[in-house]
This record gives C-alpha cells, structure tokens and sequence, in this order.
C-alpha cells in the first residue's frame, strides 16, 4: 500500500521560513510528478510548485522567488523550502503524486494524496 506523509509544518513568524518535506512509502515502481497544493479557509485548493523526476519544476504565482521545491528520488521524497513566509501562506499544505506507478498493477498510474500539515504564518 502507498502512503504519502507530510511533516514539517508549523508556526512561524511572518519573514520567517519552514520547509517541508513528503515521503512516498509503499510498493512503490517509478513516481514522475510531486507537486505540492496548498488549501486555506473558506478559499479553493491551489497549486503552490510541481517537480518531476528529471527536476523540472514550475510554481505558482504567489510563491514565486520565495519557495523552493526539490526532491530526493532514491527515497521518494520532496521538499518544499518556504521562505519570506507572510500570513496569507496560511493553509494546510498537502503533497500529491498524480501518476505514481505502483509495482504489480501493470502500467497504470494512480494519484495519491498525503493527510496535509498545518503551516500557520503569524505574530
């Protein structure tokens, strides 16, 4: 069985910096994209960045030059370094892995979804 876990959020200081991190564990074949969503109260789920396999990433418009994503692919996991954190970055942060191929179940590729992990920017 695949599972996501998410850890490292917390609370933080407007300015300040956190970084996540998502480990895929489980009978685990190939995972090409990570990406990292981010949904706040009362507002929708958003795209915060995306890494593939090969390193390509792209991010969204609001944590552009202040977050970071990366990955480690021989432990499956990725990375989300927040930095200049501002109270509107509140949210849960979830990680998914859209088209994971799970070993034994031919070529077909799943999406998975970590539990989220509260990030609260504020004095």
């Amino acid at each position: 069985q695949v599972q996501l876990v998410e850890s490292g959020g917390g609370l933080v200081q407007p300015g300040g910096s956190l970084r996540l991190s998502c480990a895929a564990s489980g009978s685990i074949f190939s995972i090409n994209t990570m990406r990292w969503y981010r949904q706040a109260p009362g507002k929708e789920r958003e795209l915060v960045a995306a890494i593939t396999s090969g390193g390509s990433t792209n991010y969204g418009d609001s944590v552009k030059g202040r977050f970071t994503i990366s990955r480690d692919n021989a432990k499956n996991t990725v990375y989300l370094q927040m930095n200049s954190l501002k109270p509107d970055d509140t949210a849960v942060y979830y990680c998914n892995a859209p088209d994971l191929i799970p070993h034994g179940m031919g070529a077909a590729r799943l999406s998975y979804w970590g539990q989220g992990t509260q990030v609260t920017v504020s004095s």
